[in-house]
């Protein structure tokens, strides 16, 4: 990675010098490998570390770099995609579902979350927990809140916790006949809880994608799930369902 000197540019400092370092990345640089620390990289450009900063953070929500816990900066692999569409309907669980279950616990949901379910702030659902792996490595967790009207069957004796739970909580869910989904995809960034179990920094870009259920007139169940925006991409299309897909391009959502 040459020095190059940003003295006087039309653009933010930190927009074009984004630019420089993508181009260094696709020259000089190979994905996994580690970038040189802050203080090098903002002296060899003659910046600010704070400018720098800036740039770093464009390239790691844009998927060309990865921050890593013990790790440093790394150059990150192309992104999965990651198709959103409303045609299919089908409960979570179903078959054919790569999300697998992790935990179920019973408590009162977000208050953004209750309202969804017009349900009472304060009043505990189940709260089901699953993840999503692509190749190896996390790439989505989720937090499926279903009220207990929704599962009046289920019973605390058959699957008192764990991830037999919520995998009793989901074959319960089924048996309600789903009348249809409403989806919403959003930018944010992760929480701690999010962050350690993607393998992220607290703060790392996310995308959040709301799900509603719908069946008997209301809404039945509300899946929040965050997928690592740094290697996944949103394609929008009508095949349906949320997939995790590979492809050879690299693109900024």
């Amino acid at each position: 990675m040459g020095t190059q000197q940003l003295e006087s540019v039309p653009e933010p400092k930190y927009w074009h010098l984004k630019t420089v370092l993508s181009e260094a990345l696709d020259s000089e640089f190979s994905v996994g490998e580690i970038l040189p620390n802050e203080r090098d990289l903002a002296a060899r450009f003659g910046v600010a570390r704070a400018t720098l900063r800036q740039a770093l953070e464009q390239l790691e929500l844009e998927g060309r770099l990865q921050r890593r816990r013990g790790v440093g900066t790394t150059v990150a692999p192309p992104r999965v995609g990651v198709a959103v569409g409303t045609e299919e309907h089908a409960w979570p669980g179903t078959a054919g579902d790569a999300w697998q279950a992790v935990d179920c616990t019973a408590s009162a949901p977000p208050a953004a979350v209750a309202d969804i379910l017009e349900s009472s702030h304060g009043e505990q659902v189940h709260v089901v927990r699953r993840s999503r792996m692509s190749h190896g490595q996390p790439v989505a967790a989720e937090l499926l809140y279903v009220p207990a009207d929704s599962v009046p069957a289920l019973s605390a004796i058959d699957a008192p916790s764990g991830a037999a739970r919520a995998r009793a909580v989901l074959r319960e869910l089924q048996r309600l006949e789903l009348e249809g989904q409403e989806r919403s995809v959003e930018l944010g960034s992760a929480r701690a809880d999010d962050a350690k179990e993607l393998d992220r920094l607290p703060g790392a870009p996310v995308l959040v994608v709301t799900t509603r259920f719908f069946a008997e007139g209301r809404t039945a169940a509300v899946s929040l799930a965050t997928y690592r925006a740094d290697t996944c991409r949103l394609t929008f299309g009508a095949s349906g369902g949320v997939e995790i897909h590979h492809g050879p391009e690299r693109r900024a959502s």
